[in-house]
């Protein structure tokens, strides 16, 4: 079922995207060489607990998982593209990380990612998955269809030679983490379910640097990996459909 927002329901939601918007800004400053993935993590709960909020990562269990998600962040480095479980590794200058967080406030969710280079410096990768993103979030607006967001993600990547995570997209988000539709990254333009203000989505490109869409899962059950080996970048924004356009609700 798709729940349709209201006004003061998408405020209560943008508090929960603050909320994530702060994580993900103290974890990226955290995220110098030597920290770990763990540490990360540490960092990302306790801006939780001073919110007043919870995690809807930590113990998440889908049934296609053999065991609970145990940590508050998906950390996912270089090859690993997407539900990477944070490591005691320490962090080298020039790592890719890409992390993934979401809150839980006063019943409402909010869901987003960034990628970055441990040490700084940019990537084209991560800059492309930052414009496809964007793309998507352009065309999130009322009268237009889902199939409109998944072909401005999917061109923007296609365009730059990039693979496109298979079987993975995007989906609604609410009163938890992931409720209906699924938002795919790749798709026909004037297709699918049309948007419609109050309508709330994660969309989130997640591209491989070698081109090639396929992955393999890490013994863990959780990890997804490049199958061709090569480094992967993954962004994400909690949006809501308005009348007045798109609107992100996990900007700081």
């Amino acid at each position: 079922m798709i729940e349709i927002k209201t006004p003061a329901q998408i405020e209560r939601m943008r508090e929960a995207g603050r909320v994530v918007a702060d994580a993900l800004a103290a974890m990226t400053e955290a995220a110098v060489p030597g920290a770990t993935p763990q540490d990360l993590d540490e960092v990302g709960a306790q801006v939780l607990r001073k919110a007043g909020a919870t995690s809807p990562f930590l113990d998440y269990h889908p049934g296609w998982a053999p065991t609970p998600f145990p940590a508050s962040i998906c950390a996912s480095v270089n090859d690993a593209i997407v539900h990477g479980i944070p490591s005691s590794d320490p962090l080298v200058e020039g790592d890719l990380v890409s992390i993934d967080f979401g809150a839980l406030l006063d019943g409402w969710a909010g869901d987003a990612a960034t990628s970055f280079v441990v040490g700084g410096g940019t990537d084209p990768l991560i800059e492309t998955t930052a414009a496809a993103l964007a793309a998507g979030i352009e065309q999130a607006r009322p009268g237009n269809r889902l199939g409109d967001i998944a072909h401005a993600v999917g061109a923007v990547a296609r365009a730059a030679g990039y693979g496109l995570l298979a079987d993975h997209g995007g989906h609604g988000i609410g009163r938890t983490m992931h409720e209906d539709p699924h938002v795919p990254n790749e798709g026909r333009a004037g297709r699918g379910l049309k948007l419609r203000a109050g309508l709330v989505l994660a969309i989130e490109p997640m591209l491989i640097a070698g081109g090639g869409d396929d992955y393999r899962t890490d013994a863990d059950g959780w990890t997804l990996r490049s199958a061709d080996g090569t480094r992967a970048a993954h962004v994400e924004h909690t949006v809501a459909i308005t009348e007045d356009g798109p609107r992100i609700l996990t900007l700081p």
